[in-house]
């Protein structure tokens, strides 16, 4: 954050800054009557900070973990400050520009939700940076529930304290359970919803029964109703599985579970008729591409669950083997991408002509 305020700085933005989570935000100041649009691209990457993020090129071709996701996006929000500035473009409303933290994991896009909630910024329009091939434009959110389930016993020796309940089973049995719940309302007509146990951890040893286990649930859809059932399955399916465990054991010692809320995206359908999504589709199609209206997961999430015009255009190029340490980004015509923000910044900050 710090290295892309002062690039901010140097490109000749002077009301640059970070926030209270570690945004940085730069201001380009409008002539007036126009409204606050801002572009913004997540500064955070997957990968944890003793992983070497050293770039490697080979002509067109980069490789290096976040290269792409998200180096290219920060990278194409800096060359649309850049050609504004340099071209001296002038237009009605102000233009953020904008790095944002915590998108990725369980960043729970906390970013975001501070430019809305404490940021105080006046946004009107907003346009995430974010992946995609270049046709790809969402404009509906991918909302999302993650749990993290701690069950919780004496534990003990697995033949001298046989018949004590056991968390791993528990977990096993919410596994189970969630997924006799959960697949039929994946089944329903309509939008997509999915769920997935990403993670489970515990125990300490082969010979002995564990004191602690846990495991991590996403769940997912564009409808806020179905997440809303595969919610209520879910909380079901734990409840069930520390009853039958209780039940199940023949000696002291019961269970107890903890039931932590580590993730919430907001799921939402995106006004296609708003000036923004209009003005994106039509930005696209002077460039000769077919916009593809489609939902994803990404700092949009926040805005449009608020009903504030949003979405997330492509940052251009290929991007490869996105969150793996062998991820590529390859230079092919990228330049349209760039063409594509500042068309966009343009109409929907209302370009002001002569100035």
């Amino acid at each position: 954050a710090e290295r892309v305020k002062e690039m901010f700085e140097t490109l000749g933005y002077d009301n640059v800054f970070l926030d209270a989570v570690g945004n940085v935000v730069a201001r380009r100041t409008g002539t007036g009557g126009g409204k606050t649009t801002a572009f913004v691209a997540h500064l955070d990457t997957v990968f944890p900070p003793w992983i070497d993020v050293t770039v490697k090129r080979e002509g067109d071709l980069f490789y290096g973990p976040g290269i792409g996701d998200n180096t290219r996006g920060i990278v194409m929000l800096l060359a649309l400050a850049e050609a504004m500035q340099t071209h001296q473009i002038s237009t009605k409303g102000d233009i953020l520009f904008i790095g944002s933290v915590g998108e990725e994991g369980l960043g729970d896009l906390r970013g975001v939700r501070h430019l809305f909630s404490e940021g105080d910024l006046g946004i009107e329009s907003f346009v995430a940076i974010d992946g995609g091939q270049q046709e790809r434009l969402v404009t509906s959110a991918v909302g999302s529930l993650r749990y993290k389930v701690t069950f919780s016993g004496p534990g003990g020796h697995s033949y001298g304290a046989f018949g004590r309940a056991h968390p791993h089973q528990a977990i096993a049995r919410t596994i189970v359970n969630f997924t006799e719940k959960a697949t039929p309302i994946t089944a329903l007509e309509g939008a997509k919803a999915t769920f997935s146990v990403g993670r489970i951890g515990g125990g300490t040893s082969i010979n002995s029964i564990p004191f602690e286990s846990w495991l991590e649930v996403d769940m997912r859809s564009v409808d806020p109703e179905k997440l809303n059932k595969l919610n209520e399955a879910f909380k079901s399916a734990v409840d069930e599985a520390l009853e039958s465990e209780n039940t199940w054991r023949k000696h002291n010692g019961r269970l107890t579970v903890d039931v932590e809320l580590i993730g919430d995206r907001p799921a939402g359908e995106g006004a296609r008729s708003s000036s923004l999504v209009q003005n994106a589709m039509g930005a696209l199609l002077v460039l000769d591409i077919e916009p593809n209206l489609t939902p994803s997961s990404t700092d949009a999430n926040i805005p449009i669950s608020m009903g504030i015009p949003a979405v997330t255009i492509s940052r251009g190029g290929i991007s490869q083997n996105s969150h793996a340490p062998n991820e590529s980004w390859r230079d092919v015509d990228s330049h349209i991408a760039i063409q594509a923000a500042l068309l966009i910044a343009l109409l929907e900050a209302e370009y002001v002509a002569g100035q």
